[in-house]
């Protein structure tokens, strides 16, 4: 702290899950041209702990407070799931360039009201989809770029298995949005990054059979059909006694098999009519990337890789997935 920086950014919400509000001051300070000045949480205690984390910083109690603020230009939201849209669009009206953490909201309406007010603002809007860069993800998208797997048409991917649901606000279907809005948000952003391309359609499969002591669902699943005719399966599951590969990519010269938490994922080719098999490492993750592109954008007009448009996506799938379950058919995507 105390070092010039061109631009300033705070954090709304400090402690709590995963101690994310310090990691979003740190990740700040580590982008060039970029230092985290401030911060603000409901709790006195917690901005205690923020000052002492990180002497110097202006802390706040109240986000009115900090958005009287004008020594800072970017805020990053990072509170319950059904609190992005009403303080990322109280930010904006501000003047403020804003961050959601992911999900970026929990409808399409609340999205698209989200980015006509930054439009209206001429502010940035962008969602921490920080796991684009997670290293497994990194390396599949670049073996298919490179067309080793030839053109991608079938993608399973699963998360979670078998396990009691802890009682706090993530299972809260309420404030979290569902079982799709935590895990199943960075798997879509993963599906529609390795197969990109309009959506035809999205089928959902919504179970509630078994954790009763919680709202959210035990068991989601969304099929979703590209128009050219390409389509993925995701399963977010806590009632999945049997396993998964957490992906198998199929494409027509080959496939790739991640079983997930090996640190390398199997390739499947051809060589001289049979099938072989070879790793690939997973590459280095760089959660820092996400704060070195906004600060590249913000200062030197590089391009926004998160855009709120790719966030927006996302939910359009999730929205469309619920509504297909409760239909019993495929449902158009509201997709841009």
């Amino acid at each position: 702290m105390g070092q010039a920086v061109g631009i300033r950014g705070a954090v709304i919400g400090y402690g709590g899950a995963f101690n994310m509000g310090k990691n979003h001051l740190n990740w700040m300070n580590a982008a060039p041209g970029m230092g985290g000045v401030a911060a603000c949480d409901l709790d006195p205690a917690r901005m205690a702990q923020a000052g002492a984390d990180f002497p110097g910083l202006r802390t706040y109690t109240r986000v009115e407070d900090l958005l009287a603020d004008d020594q800072v230009d970017l805020v990053t939201v990072i509170t319950p799931h059904n609190t992005h849209a009403p303080l990322a669009l109280q930010c904006l009206a501000a003047g403020k360039h804003v961050i959601v953490e992911k999900p970026m909201c929990l409808t399409v309406a609340e999205a698209d009201a989200m980015l006509a007010a930054a439009r209206a603002a001429g502010r940035m809007l962008s969602v921490f989809h920080n796991r684009r860069w997670d290293g497994d993800h990194v390396a599949m998208c670049d073996l298919i770029a490179e067309g080793v797997i030839g053109d991608v048409f079938h993608i399973e991917a699963n998360g979670g298995g078998w396990g009691r649901p802890g009682d706090w606000w993530r299972s809260s279907k309420e404030v979290s949005g569902g079982a799709f809005y935590d895990w199943g948000v960075h798997f879509l952003f993963w599906i529609l990054r390795l197969h990109p391309g309009p959506l035809r359609s999205v089928t959902g499969f919504y179970h509630k059979r078994v954790w009763d002591h919680v709202s959210n669902e035990d068991h989601t699943q969304a099929i979703l059909r590209w128009e050219d005719g390409a389509y993925a399966d995701l399963q977010i599951s806590s009632i999945a006694r049997a396993p998964k590969p957490r992906f198998r990519i199929l494409g027509t010269k080959g496939a790739i098999l991640d079983e997930g938490g090996k640190g390398e994922f199997t390739v499947y080719g051809d060589c001289a009519g049979r099938t072989a098999t070879f790793p690939v490492k997973y590459r280095q993750s760089d959660w820092n990337a996400y704060y070195t592109n906004i600060a590249a954008h913000l200062g030197e007009g590089a391009p926004l890789e998160i855009t709120p448009e790719k966030a927006r996506r996302v939910i359009a799938v999730i929205e469309t997935a619920e509504k297909s379950s409760r239909t019993g058919q495929a449902e158009p995507v509201p997709y841009e």
